[in-house]
């Protein structure tokens, strides 16, 4: 084992006694599986765009946040 790096047993005793984990991750590389993104271009007609800002901003998220929220809102009520 390199110096530096702990075993699964040593992080969980640190989690346990409430230690700040975050110096032992290398998050630059980490990933969430089956969460991967891919980038698409959407035209939308500038009078809905308004609309959709506005009801984003009512919310309080922004304009990708609430166009992801309703598409996902839209598929999930098939």
């Amino acid at each position: 084992m390199k110096k530096g790096l702990l075993t699964a047993r040593a992080l969980d005793r640190l989690h346990d006694r409430g230690v700040d984990l975050s110096e032992h991750l290398g998050v630059a590389h980490a990933s969430r599986p089956g969460r991967e993104v891919q980038r698409v271009n959407v035209d939308f007609p500038p009078a809905l765009l308004r609309e959709i800002d506005a009801e984003a901003r009512r919310i309080g998220i922004n304009r990708q946040a609430y166009i992801k929220l309703r598409l996902a809102d839209a598929v999930n009520a098939r």
